[in-house]
């Protein structure tokens, strides 16, 4: 099969074609004929080697998202069929035509949705139902505070918060991507480039900050958090390391957490598919929740697909598009 492999750490250039062996699914897997990946900025930290659990990346497959069709099941594997059009959430392996797949970590393609579509799903709305929703605890009439409003998993959060009732504010770094998020429902969407967001925010108030910026953003967050608000970290771009006034915590009873998904064990990502199923997909069933997508590539042109990603001008979700005729 052809693949997309990182030939060392590097920039997108290290992102080199490669012909492997198409894997064979082991017990509780299926094989699936990828039809379309997703590109999330995981991807590129593992580029680079960085990403947790990534390990040494010289050789790897990228990719945490795909769909596509079942091409074969392994032993044990009873709710798929050959034929069945799926979406799954990966540890690496999406930039191929084939991938194996723990058959847990498979949904259904919505009905409605393209491959596409479908393949700008996993990695997002798994980590957006965890950390906002399981982590965040984020209940109907609180406010959840967004940066990265635009983002693949900003415009997911801005959607799934929305539909299930809660207020949404966001951050973005332009005029348009501040449209864009006040278009998928957010009440506030504020340019951080040209505005401060904790001025802006500071006679509102959240309840949960889904935050992947860190850094000089951590005080500006706890500050603007109710009284037994939590801070949701998923990155920190601008840097781990912060401090904080433990006795203000102590006083408002705020909680900060954080987490990563692709380091985490097969029978939780197999729970959190299960809750996603549960609660996400009838929101896109019912045409509450879509996912954006920015741009295609083909998957020979992955290294373009990264570019567009560092060049953050997208708005919402990469896709890779494979053809395996």
């Amino acid at each position: 099969m052809h693949a997309i492999a990182i030939a060392r750490p590097g920039g997108p250039e290290v992102l080199a074609p490669r012909t492997l062996p198409t894997p064979a699914p082991a017990a509780g897997q299926v094989l699936i004929r990828v039809q379309a990946a997703g590109v999330n900025r995981p991807d590129v930290w593992m580029r680079k080697g960085a990403y947790a659990g990534s390990g040494d990346v010289a050789g790897l497959v990228p990719g945490l998202e795909v769909a596509g069709v079942v091409a074969a099941c392994g032993p044990g594997v009873a709710r798929w069929q050959p034929g069945d059009a799926v979406c799954a959430l990966l540890a690496a392996g999406g930039y191929a035509e084939y991938a194996a797949v723990d058959a847990r970590h498979c949904l259904p393609v919505p009905a409605g949705l393209s491959m596409v579509e479908a393949a700008a799903l996993p990695e997002t709305v798994f980590t957006v139902w965890h950390n906002v929703f399981e982590r965040g605890g984020l209940r109907p009439g609180e406010t959840l505070l967004v940066h990265g409003g635009s983002s693949g998993i900003g415009t997911t959060a801005i959607q799934v918060a929305t539909a299930l009732g809660s207020r949404v504010a966001t951050t973005a770094g332009s005029a348009a991507k501040c449209q864009a998020c006040r278009d998928l429902g957010a009440e506030w969407a504020i340019n951080y480039k040209t505005e401060d967001f904790a001025q802006v925010l500071a006679a509102v108030g959240v309840d949960v900050v889904l935050d992947m910026v860190g850094g000089d953003y951590t005080p500006k967050n706890l500050h603007l958090l109710h009284d037994d608000g939590r801070l949701v970290f998923i990155n920190a771009t601008r840097g781990p390391q912060v401090t904080f006034d433990a006795q203000d915590l102590m006083r408002r009873r705020l909680t900060v957490t954080g987490s990563t998904l692709r380091p985490r064990s097969a029978e939780f990502k197999a729970a959190l598919a299960a809750a996603v199923e549960q609660h996400v997909w009838p929101l896109v069933a019912a045409g509450r929740f879509r996912p954006v997508i920015d741009c295609t590539f083909p998957l020979a042109e992955a290294r373009a697909a990264h570019e567009r990603m560092e060049s953050s001008a997208h708005i919402g979700k990469i896709v890779l598009t494979v053809g395996n005729d």
